[in-house]
């Protein structure tokens, strides 16, 4: 069944839309990730336009991140306060990458950019995190006896000003990293039409020592008002967000959603990074290869909007 998307100005069938929507779902409750990384790039195989896909891309992350949200708030795996620090920086951090992304598109260069930003971001995390996970399989496969892990590491973070004690975190540490994090992945949002999740994720676990068990849905609170804003400033500013294509992605996502936080409680940590860091790598390499091959087709013709 195809449908004509005004916006895209493409046709597509509607059942491959709900079903992407709901891999992205998926997605969403098990790693707490909005999807984005995911739904952007495959948008961009259906022959919709990255600087649509961008745009209706977050859109549809505010379904997933909502639904999967709501489900970690049940086993009150969310800390409230850093998820609202981590919003403060994503928000300046969006409106920033608007304006980015608006002159990009001036220019002329924001389906290169974005399709660039994909595959060495995607590539260098996406290596970075099955490398991470290998070695955490290892350690737990053959533990060394006498090994005890240091539980309080004291570095470079710790001596910052500004401390709050964040409580569903057991952490007491600045809300300068916090901001900063939350502000690079609100320019990364509002580029890329990602929520952030696949680099706010190991961010936390690794620079801010946040415990697994809040992370997850800590994340998916940040990226929900996060990725509102941006596909906000996106609709205002450029008019690329198309309602229609987000309306089936976003049915599939809010399904998604609640079959991942079931599995998500199902399968081990190591697993779920495994997982999650294979599919980053797949993706990117698959945007790369579209970069290098030949197309089939050397020159298209497009009708450029007279601004």
């Amino acid at each position: 069944m195809q449908i004509y998307l005004p916006i895209a100005e493409v046709s597509v069938n509607v059942f491959l839309l709900l079903g992407l929507g709901g891999v992205v779902g998926v997605l969403s409750g098990l790693f707490g990730v909005g999807g984005g990384f995911i739904i952007t790039p495959l948008l961009f195989f259906l022959g919709i336009p990255p600087g649509v896909a961008v745009a209706t891309g977050a859109n549809q992350v505010v379904a997933s991140s909502v639904s999967g949200v709501l489900a970690q708030f049940k086993r009150r795996a969310v800390d409230v306060p850093m998820g609202l620090v981590l919003q403060v920086g994503g928000l300046a951090g969006a409106a920033l990458g608007v304006w980015i992304f608006n002159r990009l598109a001036a220019l002329g260069q924001i389906d290169l950019v974005v399709q660039l930003a994909y595959v060495v971001l995607l590539g260098s995390i996406g290596l970075l995190m099955l490398q991470e996970s290998l070695r955490a399989m290892r350690r737990n496969r053959s533990p060394r006896p006498g090994a005890r892990r240091k539980q309080h590491v004291h570095n470079w973070i710790q001596r910052l000003p500004l401390k709050i004690k964040f409580r569903a975190s057991g952490l007491y540490i600045s809300v300068i990293p916090p901001i900063l994090i939350g502000m690079g992945v609100g320019i990364l949002g509002a580029i890329m039409g990602v929520g952030g999740g696949f680099i706010m994720v190991p961010a936390m676990i690794y620079l801010l020592h946040m415990p697994t068990k809040v992370v997850i849905g800590t994340s998916l609170f940040q990226v929900i008002t996060v990725s509102a804003f941006t596909t906000l400033m996106h609709a205002i500013t450029n008019h690329s967000v198309d309602m229609l294509l987000a309306l089936f992605l976003i049915v599939g996502g809010v399904i998604g959603a609640q079959l991942g936080s079931v599995l998500s409680g199902r399968l081990k940590a190591e697993q779920l990074r495994i997982l999650l860091a294979l599919l980053v790598v797949v993706v990117a390499a698959k945007l790369g290869a579209d970069l290098l091959i030949r197309p089939a087709d050397l020159y298209s013709i497009a009708v450029g909007k007279q601004g």
